[in-house]
């Protein structure tokens, strides 16, 4: 016999660990007792060696789905001579270091309850400690019952049964409920006037089947949901929801509706039937449009897929036999909407309004994966996936905030060994996405009893991340956007050497040189050494979002407006003759432009030369369109130098001399970059980090890191943290943390 003291810390607590814990231990005959504490779970067992060492093999083994164990310390103690295993309830546990689970896809156990149970039957927030809400629910920690948005309702007595016996799944699971008990579901009409039915969910579905538009609310925020095969019906949620073609997301009923209208390999398969049910970025059939309506994905061969996380999607889809949209109720660039009171407000056009009356305190989106190179690729930080953790090796002794980028902002805070990235927030552009930034610093403030010693931030002196972190008054330090996208990638994969080659690609960021945009940058060892020759952005912002202005730029760079004007390029077409004379003009005076190195801009001028898109109207939308025409069998590239650290690719003259259609000019570009990463490795016996949004193309990624492979090189790239702006507060902390010399 013998007796030992455990200490766990991670995802332990709210997940059903301790009720885990005491079931095994009963099962094998031990003694002790399990509680919770400031740091996770304590635990003492008391029995033969042999059966303890089995409980530790099953420990890990049979861990509960959603719990996760960063540290695990046993050691060995007096003998108590104790007979049996208790629940210790644990109070006034002052540190606040427990680490937040995320929501959670329905479990199949819940779902049986759903169908069979009487008390659960057809309910809608049936949960247990393995599925359902957590983050979106808190208030603040310790996670219990009292700070949630359950708070106000009182438990029945036979779910207060349930709650209290330690044998039963939802043991002190916080959101628990029933039909007696729980939150009520509400069907309500444009006029806001509740619609009464016998069969709720039959009525949503035949509304659905109408060619209706309805809000209905979900773990973190409401979706705005039609039929997905209708064309009218989605042409006209276009139109009112201002989103002229970038793609909206598919909730289908089953795996089995997804292969009707997408590619899934056995590792997307098992991403999307995960507990963490994200969209999932696929490759579309070509005959999906006899399913889906030919304006669900305009003009790109990827389509985003879900499949039903919570029981209300569940049983709406037993009266549904086609995939339907589900994407977020917003407007654009704002947070996810969490109150019919802002449907009613902010998106006056849907038709019904489907609530219930638990608050969504933290809104949280639904997060957005790919599979590249057979791993998994996180482009949206949110539901299922954050709060994210990272462990760091060793405590630190100082409390860091990091607030992000302007664009895809998160933020991210760390104290003694653990780094925390905040969901997906939005695009800081509007008062309303600003005020909800600050709400998620201010809740993560009040779960860690939090308050930074230092805010690392963003070097662009007009981010509103910079602007809010100068009036803080706190110490503060700037880290170069293109670098945050670097040791984004070192964080995620606990790198500490400063030896290494990054290649840094995205939209734009501001340049250590104060007067360029960066993003085609080349780091060694934290230095800039090589960079894409710049191209003028004329108009500024303006030219973001038509990729004519840039293709143009790149014409006056070479070429005078008259020598222009005789030829018959698709970008000299989408102008006037007075729009190309006033831009001329601005080429050559430098008025309202500046430079940029972004390779993001060079997918831009491709779209446009190409003629596949002269006007964009989301961010990335040349990437993903020059994605969708790109052909593995072409193997040509583009001529180009680099000289002295500049990288120019010679596409005017190509564009000038030589045929070519959109695939050919789509496909070189992909194929120019690669080789261009290629051979700049191949000088350097160094470890690879790729990073920056232009590494959300998948087909880039893959050609690269397969090549890079080939060649015996070992390659990072972002995996379970966004490699787009998203990623940036987690590289500005790691950034910060390792060259403070701090860990």
């Amino acid at each position: 016999m013998i007796r030992y003291k455990y200490n766990i810390e991670g995802l332990v607590q709210g997940v059903g660990m301790r009720p885990f814990i005491y079931k095994l231990a009963l099962e094998l005959g031990l003694t002790g007792y399990v509680l919770n504490n400031s740091k996770g779970v304590q635990l003492e067992i008391e029995g033969f060696v042999e059966d303890i060492e089995l409980f530790d093999e099953r420990l890990i083994s049979d861990l509960p789905s959603i719990a996760r164990i960063d540290n695990f310390e046993k050691h060995p103690i007096d003998l108590e001579n104790t007979s049996s295993f208790k629940i210790i309830e644990t109070t006034n546990i002052s540190s606040k270091t427990t680490l937040v689970s995320t929501d959670i896809k329905v479990c199949e156990e819940c779902l049986d309850d759903i169908k069979y149970k009487d008390k659960y039957k057809n309910y809608f927030a049936t949960n247990c400690t393995n599925c359902g809400p957590r983050y979106s629910i808190l208030k603040t920690l310790p996670y219990d019952r009292v700070n949630t948005s359950m708070s106000e309702f009182v438990m029945c007595e036979s779910c207060k049964n349930e709650y209290k016996d330690p044998t039963n799944r939802r043991y002190h699971a916080q959101p628990i409920s029933c039909n007696s008990c729980g939150p009520k579901l509400s069907l309500l009409d444009n006029n806001q006037l509740t619609i009464e039915s016998n069969d709720i969910y039959k009525e949503i579905a035949s509304y659905i089947k109408d060619g209706k538009i309805l809000a209905i609310k979900g773990i973190g925020g409401f979706h705005l949901v039609c039929d997905a095969s209708n064309d009218k019906v989605v042409s006209r949620l276009r139109s009112e929801k201002n989103r002229p073609s970038k793609p909206f997301a598919i909730m289908c009923k089953d795996t089995n509706q997804v292969r009707t209208i997408a590619h899934l390999n056995t590792k997307e398969l098992s991403l999307i039937e995960s507990n963490k049910a994200p969209i999932l970025v696929l490759d579309s059939l070509e005959n999906s449009h006899k399913i889906l309506s030919k304006f669900i994905a305009t003009k790109i061969s990827k389509i985003g897929v879900l499949l039903p996380y919570a029981p209300l999607h569940i049983m709406i889809f037993e009266h549904l036999n086609t995939p339907i949209i589900a994407t977020s109720a917003n407007l654009g660039g704002e947070p996810v909407i969490t109150t019919k009171e802002d449907i009613y407000n902010k998106l006056p056009f849907v038709d019904f309004v489907v609530d219930f009356n638990r608050d969504i305190i933290n809104a949280v989106d639904d997060s957005l994966v790919q599979v590249a190179s057979n791993k998994e690729q996180v482009l949206r930080l949110a539901r299922g996936y954050a709060p994210k953790v990272i462990k760091l090796r060793n405590k630190i002794d100082k409390k860091i905030l990091a607030v992000g980028a302007n664009g895809k902002n998160t933020i991210a805070i760390a104290f003694e060994d653990t780094i925390l990235i905040s969901p997906y927030i939005a695009d800081l552009d509007s008062l309303v996405a600003l005020e909800y930034f600050q709400r998620t610093v201010d809740t993560f403030k009040r779960f860690y009893d939090f308050e930074p010693d230092v805010i690392v931030h963003d070097m662009h002196p007009t981010y509103e991340t910079t602007s809010w972190a100068k009036k803080q008054n706190k110490p503060l330090v700037s880290v170069q956007h293109h670098l945050a996208h670097i040791y984004a990638v070192k964080a995620e994969y606990a790198l500490k050497k400063k030896e290494y080659i990054g290649f840094s690609f995205d939209g734009t960021g501001y340049g250590l040189d104060c007067k360029t945009l960066w993003g085609g940058e080349v780091f060694i060892n934290d230095k800039r050494t090589y960079h894409f020759k710049s191209i003028r952005l004329l108009g500024g912002a303006k030219a973001i979002k038509e990729p004519r202005r840039v293709a143009l730029a790149m014409l006056f760079d070479k070429y005078t407006l008259e020598e222009l004007e005789s030829l018959e390029l698709d970008t000299i077409n989408a102008f006037s003759k007075i729009e190309l004379k006033m831009l001329y003009q601005s080429y050559k005076k430098n008025i309202n432009s500046f430079d940029t190195s972004s390779v993001g801009r060079l997918f831009d001028a491709i779209a446009s030369f190409a003629n596949i898109s002269q006007l964009i109207s989301y961010e990335g939308e040349s990437g993903l369109l020059i994605e969708s025409y790109y052909d593995k069998k072409i193997k040509d590239i583009f001529t180009y130098t680099i000289v002295d650290g500049l990288i120019d690719i010679d596409i005017i003259d190509f564009i000038l001399t030589q045929s070519y259609d959109k695939i050919t000019l789509s496909s070189m570009l992909i194929n120019t970059l690669s080789s261009i990463i290629l051979e700049i490795s191949s000088q350097y016996h160094l470890d690879i980090i790729l990073s920056g949004g232009v590494f959300q193309n998948k087909t880039l990624l893959e050609l690269v890191v397969n090549q890079l492979e080939n060649k015996n090189k070992k390659v990072y790239f972002p995996s379970s943290v966004p490699t787009n702006d998203s990623g940036i507060s987690l590289g500005q902390i790691y950034y910060f943390l390792l060259n403070s010399d701090i860990i």
